[in-house]
């Protein structure tokens, strides 16, 4: 498939994800949060976001922005935002979201693998479940251009090492199942390919027992039971990270 017809079929996509949205979000109040919303969500999200340290001042690229939270967190935090994504609706909403906190954000639409920024641009770089929308070699090398030396970079990933799950997001029904026909969760040759980028890439996994609170419809919290077990398990067996459902991905450059 070529990458300007991927690039409209996410576009599509989000876009009408983003037009469902709309209607929840119509007044500004609803777009209003606590940074612990966004960073309890899921199990990752906050001690991912503590691994891009202290963002006080610095250039940091909401890469994938969405809907907006992280940007807005980020910019409590101090950081010059910068978020980016493919889809129009969710820049829509993520520039009323900002508003809305009353913070200082610039979100525009672009496509992350060609991105409209010198080099060097940015101090770090977060994305949420983005990589497995792209063509991981082409945004590796963006992300490298863009990323300033000694820079940092978070990415949370859906994972493939999982051949149960792998077998359950390609054939049965569950809760939040919502994809587009191009991605797929990331794999160690997507890894292969980010080491071959940066000197540095550190992964971590999360939600392996945690991942089961999906198939009985419940919500997993940070501090819930299964996470804290998660925890347990993989300090005496660290190869079953392979096994969870999301990691996280920390690249530095040189």
């Amino acid at each position: 498939m070529l990458a300007t017809d991927r690039l409209v079929h996410e576009q599509q996509f989000h876009d009408a994800q983003a037009a469902e949205r709309a209607g929840r979000f119509a007044d500004l109040a609803s777009l209003r949060f606590r940074d612990a919303d966004y960073l309890d969500h899921e199990s990752w999200i906050r001690s991912a976001f503590d691994m891009l340290g202290d963002v006080s001042g610095k250039r940091v690229l909401d890469y994938g922005c969405g809907h907006g939270m992280a940007g807005v967190v980020l910019a409590r935090r101090g950081a010059v935002v910068t978020g980016i994504d493919v889809s129009k609706g969710y820049i829509e909403e993520a520039r009323r979201r900002a508003t809305a906190n009353e913070v200082a954000a610039e979100f525009l639409q672009a496509d992350a693998e060609m991105l409209p920024f010198p080099d060097h641009s940015f101090d770090a770089i977060w994305g949420s479940a983005i990589l497995h929308h792209l063509d991981i070699q082409r945004a590796g090398r963006e992300i490298k251009r863009l990323l300033k030396p000694g820079g940092t970079v978070v990415f949370c990933e859906p994972w493939r090492g999982n051949p149960v799950l792998d077998f359950a997001r390609r054939y049965l029904p569950y809760p939040g199942k919502h994809r587009t026909a191009d991605e797929q969760p990331l794999s160690v040759l997507d890894l292969e390919h980010l080491h071959g980028m940066f000197p540095s890439v550190k992964v971590h996994g999360y939600q392996f027992l945690g991942m089961g609170m999906r198939a009985i419809r419940r919500q997993a919290k940070a501090n819930g039971w299964f996470d804290r077990m998660d925890r347990r398990i993989f300090r005496v067996c660290p190869g079953l990270e392979n096994w969870s459902r999301y990691v996280v991905i920390r690249v530095q450059s040189e």
